[in-house]
């Protein structure tokens, strides 16, 4: 790889997402801020998650044309209905690739994002939720509760980033929460960012990033699994499809 590419993209990219952050965030805050002194807090909290998606659109934007990442719908079902997403986990980019998504969302964590200064509090604040350190009962009560106010979620239930292409053991909760809540679950693939950055490590490289969306699994296909079968089938769809991306069948 040359050099000075890869130096190029990442000082390029750092310099930029500071930047960027240093004033997008003060202006949305703001923006939302303004909202809330005339809008229902419902409102507001939609507002404040679709901004939050913005921001993460525009990240994703900054290293274009060295780091594309292309949105692939092959959904059949395009409602605004909430709805579960599974997503296998490669790399720290992850999150931020879900601001695709054009829904009103929020995702399920483990503790360290919320140690990121500000956006970890931005985290909090919008609702998004700490598997970790969080009760299983009041994470069930918070994640259905959002579910009843239209309030996608998204799991990466692997629990810890893959660092390549392999796909790790799917952990239950997202799989227990459905079959409670009776909504669709809409597998996601993402491949191409294994190494962007690669797993510890900030460096970042140039490639395409692909978010491809599946067709939703009703709760009437799922509905006689139990958690242990659900789990599976879901991750066999997400695995298939991901060899199929990346050409491995």
């Amino acid at each position: 790889m040359n050099y000075f590419i890869l130096f190029f993209l990442n000082l390029y990219f750092y310099v930029f997402f500071i930047i960027f952050s240093m004033l997008g965030i003060p202006a949305l805050t703001i923006f939302i801020f303004f909202l809330s002194l005339f809008m229902p807090r419902r409102i507001v909290m939609k507002r404040f998650r679709r901004a939050i998606s913005w921001y993460g659109r525009g990240v994703t934007l900054l290293p274009f044309p060295l780091i594309k990442v292309r949105y692939e719908n092959h959904s059949k079902n395009n409602s605004q209905e909430p709805y579960i997403f599974v997503c296998n986990h490669r790399a720290a980019s992850d999150a931020f690739l879900m601001s695709v998504l054009p829904h009103e969302a929020v995702q399920v964590v483990n503790t360290w994002p919320f140690r990121i200064p500000v956006l970890g509090f931005f985290a909090r604040l919008a609702g998004y939720l700490n598997i970790k350190m969080m009760p299983h009962e009041l994470f069930l009560e918070k994640a259905l509760k959002l579910l009843e106010e239209k309030v996608s979620i998204i799991f990466f239930p692997e629990g810890t980033r893959s660092g390549g292409r392999g796909i790790g053991n799917f952990h239950g909760s997202a799989f227990r929460l459905a079959l409670q809540a009776k909504v669709a679950i809409v597998p996601l693939c993402i491949s191409g960012n294994e190494n962007i950055p690669p797993r510890g490590s900030l460096l970042m490289r140039p490639g395409t990033i692909r978010v491809r969306r599946l067709s939703a699994i009703s709760w009437r296909d799922y509905k006689d699994l139990n958690i242990f079968s659900l789990k599976n089938k879901v991750r066999e769809i997400i695995s298939e499809e991901l060899s199929l991306m990346e050409n491995r069948i």
